[in-house]
Order: C-alpha cells, then structure tokens, then sequence
C-alpha cells in the first residue's frame, strides 16, 4: 500500500523508507496518493506497456505527466529529474503502468503528444541538494511577495509560491475574487527575486486542499487526499437530505459548502421520488397538520400540529389517502400513525442483587460521625503538650539569657505557675519572715524572665542550697514542692505563722 521505498518490510516487519509504517495512502509519503492496483499483474505483451509516468511535485501539491524515452525502470516514491523551464525540476513518482494511461484518458491528453516533456534521470545529491536549497526560500519569497502586493494595493491573496528545484523559475498561486491587474506585480517580482515568474488562480478549496488538514469527519481534507475535480455546492443539498441549514456546520475549512453535501446526493433524490410533492400540509378535523421532515429509510412522513408539539408519523399511503380526502372537502377525524420500531434490540436492565446486604447511609454517617469525633480528641490532647513545650522552651530562653542565675528550667516554670500575680507574691513565698517593707513594688504583669540579674535585688539573705543532689538551685521555703496555684487569694504565706 505504500511507495516502493517503503512497501517492503525489513527484518522484524517493520517497513522502512519513509517510515509511514506502511499506510503511504494515507498521505504519509506526499498529498494526492495513489495507490497502484495493477503494479504486481503480468501483461501478454510488455512492449505495449503506457511509457508515460505521473510525477508529483512540492509534496503532493502539484501533478504533472512526463514520458520515459530511456530504458530505465522507475518505481513509486523514487525521486527523479524532469526537464523543466530554461532547466531541470526534481519530482516523485506516484504513478506508473496502466492506471496512468487512465488518467490521460480522464484528463484528455494525448499518450504520444511530441509536446510531452521528459524524464532526464534519477535525482543525484546534487541534484537533491540544490533543490532543498531553492525551496528553503519559498517561505521568504512568500512573505515578501505578500508585502509588494500589498504597496500595489491589490485585491489578492499569495496562498503558495512554488519555486523550481534549480532556481529559475517561480509560481506564484494567488486567490482574488475579480479580476486583478498585475503586470506591474510580475515586473517587481522579476526584478526582486531574479526568476522567471508564472501567476495561477486558485479558488478557497485548492488552497485549503494545498494547506491541508483534518475535516470535521476526522480524517484528512477529501482535497487533500483523493478529490481532485471540484463540483459546485449548494444548500438544496442539504434540504434533500433533512439537514439544519446551519453554516457553520455546512462550511467546510476553506469557507464553503462541504464537498461531502453532494456524496449521497443522488441517492436521497433517488429515493424521494416516491414520496409525494404536494403534501406539505394536511387538513383534519382538529386543524392544520404540517410536514417536518422525510425519512428514506423507513418511508415516513413526519407532522406535528400547530397547537402542539407532539409529532405523527404516517406512510406514504396514509398521506396520500388524507390528501385525496382534502381534494374531496373531507377531514379526517384523527390521523392514523404507523409504529415506529427501532433496529436497536431493547436492552433489559439487570436484576439488582444484594450480594453484601442491606446497604443504608447511616453506617457511612456513623463512620464519618466517629472519625470526626477521634480528630477532636486527639487535638485536644495535643494541645496540653504544645503548651508545656513552649513554656519549656521560654526557660531555657531564660536560663541562656541569665548566666549568673542557677535556677534550671524547671523551677523557672514552676515559679510561673506559682507567681501569676507579680513580683509582691514571690517575694512573700520566697521568704515568709520577711515584713512588707521588704516586698518590692507592683510592676504589673509583665513576665518572670524579662527581668534583669536576680543579683540585684534588694532580697533577703539566700539560704543554703537543699540537700538531695539539687545543687545550685536556690530553696523557696516550705511551699516549694507544692503544685501550681492559680488564682490564690493574697494573704499571708505559707511560711508565717
């Protein structure tokens, strides 16, 4: 199905060449494929095999007939060098054999015009060379094609320029929708891009099928792939088939009616000469009924009624009958609707099985319930421990900050808890025989650590450090193994009597 540098498969069945996996009729290998039926079967008489081979150019774009006077043999997708203007052009064969001598039956040329121009050979490196350096420029020449005929205010559009493989020669397609002038645009052109110009018209379908792309459908462009010859479009078309005139469903990519509209064409037209012409409205006893639309396949005739939205299907025959009765002045009473039956088998819903049990939200709830209650607990247990953390944390800032107070972290936090009130409390704990006029003034709240050196302090003599391994931590009297105590009334301490 693919070229001949392709078609056949290397070791392991993968297929080679231009590595299409195979399917060159697809587009792979270049636009406007063909494939070649016939290539394979023996002739009686090989001499009077067609000599002419179809040359394909600038990825499939262009097409053109070209006649092997050598002996040499040329399969598909061989590249090859044609005589072309004032020179050589590099082409691909896309077609050789018997089908060619179709296609110049097709196109009306004559096999052994002496116009026909010839195969030179096969394309050497250099050959190959020289052409891709002539069309690297061809994006350059169509910008800047675009621009000078934009200066000469022409009403046309540069779709795709062209140039010949050895450089001296260029064709410019354009697209305008009257006729332009543009003789001074050739002069420009020659003089700026030093070849030989050539102008061609194209409509919006051959540009879209020169840019290619993928339709609607999903697949490639038909303009792209396989149509070549371009039938005018119309939305007659779509009313024979029952489609919503829509035009953005109907347009294709180029901006016109789908080529595809005329596909079945023929057929629906075929098949709508049984129904009857005259039968756009039928007359009843409850009113007016109208057509809405024509099946084909199953030969019904659909109405719905101006009051109502509900649609009758009748066959050809029933229309035809209550059409002969209104020529009469008779309206039917009630209209007799044929049973629509679909091709699609009626799908019988499975028998629901409880395998597992009953299955009732409320577990999910109870779960979700029970799940919701362990995460509110278990934040509230972690928030205790934060706590001491932080406050531990807090004292050793403390300790760090004071090296010549030997008080450890714990005590600093047990003397948190203990002295919430202030600086006045602590000292009546620290020392109960002390009068108030030892007792250093209020300071208001502010923490135990931020003050200075405990050094300074007008305190009382310290007492000796308590035996029991607690060295360097000074005593607080008797209340110093007790446990934090929170909002304590004032009043005398523990220590007096």
């Amino acid at each position: 199905m693919g070229c001949g540098s392709c078609g056949t498969a290397k070791d392991g069945g993968t297929p080679g060449g231009c590595q299409s996996h195979g399917h060159c009729a697809s587009g792979g290998c270049n636009r406007m494929n063909v494939y070649d039926w016939l290539a394979n079967l023996p002739f009686s008489d090989p001499e009077s095999s067609c000599r002419v081979m179809e040359v394909s150019f600038n990825n499939g774009s262009r097409k053109d007939y070209f006649k092997n006077s050598s002996l040499n043999y040329y399969e598909k997708g061989e590249m090859i060098a044609v005589e072309g203007v004032n020179g050589f052009d590099v082409g691909m064969v896309n077609l050789t054999g018997e089908l060619v001598r179709l296609q110049l039956k097709k196109h009306k040329i004559d096999e052994h015009s002496p116009d026909m121009r010839k195969v030179l050979r096969r394309a050497t490196e250099t050959d190959m060379s020289r052409m891709k350096e002539n069309k690297a420029r061809e994006a350059q020449v169509l910008i800047r094609s675009r621009a000078m005929a934009r200066q000469l205010k022409l009403e046309l559009k540069m779709a795709e320029v062209e140039v010949q493989a050895d450089g001296r020669k260029a064709t410019f397609f354009y697209i305008a929708d009257d006729r332009v002038d543009f003789r001074e645009l050739i002069k420009l052109y020659a003089s700026e891009f030093k070849v030989k110009v050539e102008m061609r018209q194209i409509g919006a379908r051959q540009e879209a099928g020169k840019v290619g792309g993928i339709g609607s459908c999903g697949r490639e462009l038909c303009c792209s792939t396989w149509l070549t010859d371009f039938k005018s479009v119309n939305t007659n078309a779509a009313r024979y088939q029952n489609l919503s005139i829509n035009q953005t469903k109907l347009s294709g990519q180029c901006g016109r009616l789908k080529c595809c509209l005329n596909y079945e064409l023929d057929t629906y037209i075929d098949a709508l000469r049984f129904f009857p012409t005259d039968a756009d409205m039928l007359e009843t006893a409850k009113g007016r009924a109208f057509l809405v639309k024509k099946d084909i396949f199953k030969n019904l005739m659909w109405y719905s009624m101006a009051d109502s939205n509900k649609h009758y299907p009748l066959t050809i025959e029933t229309v035809k009958k209550v059409k002969a009765q209104n020529r009469e002045g008779i309206k039917p009473e009630v209209l007799e609707t044929a049973e629509v039956i679909t091709g699609k088998p009626k799908e019988v819903e499975p028998e629901y099985a409880d395998i597992v049990g009953q299955i009732s939200l409320k577990s999910l709830e109870k779960t979700t319930r029970k799940r919701r209650d362990k995460e509110r607990s278990r934040e509230q247990d972690n928030r205790p421990q934060q706590r001491g953390q932080q406050q531990q944390r807090g004292g050793q800032a403390q300790q760090g900050g004071q090296p010549n107070e030997q008080r450890g972290p714990q005590q600093q936090n047990r003397g948190q808890q203990r002295n919430p009130r202030g600086p006045q409390q602590r000292g009546r704990q620290q020392d109960g025989s002390q009068q108030d006029g030892s007792q250093q003034p209020p300071q208001g709240n502010r923490p135990q650590q931020n003050r200075g050196p405990r050094d300074n302090r007008p305190d009382g003599p310290q007492r000796p450090p308590q035996q029991g391994g607690q060295q360097g931590r000074p005593q607080h009297g008797p209340q110093q193994n007790r446990g934090p105590r929170p909002n304590r009334p004032d009043g005398p301490a523990g220590g007096e009597g």
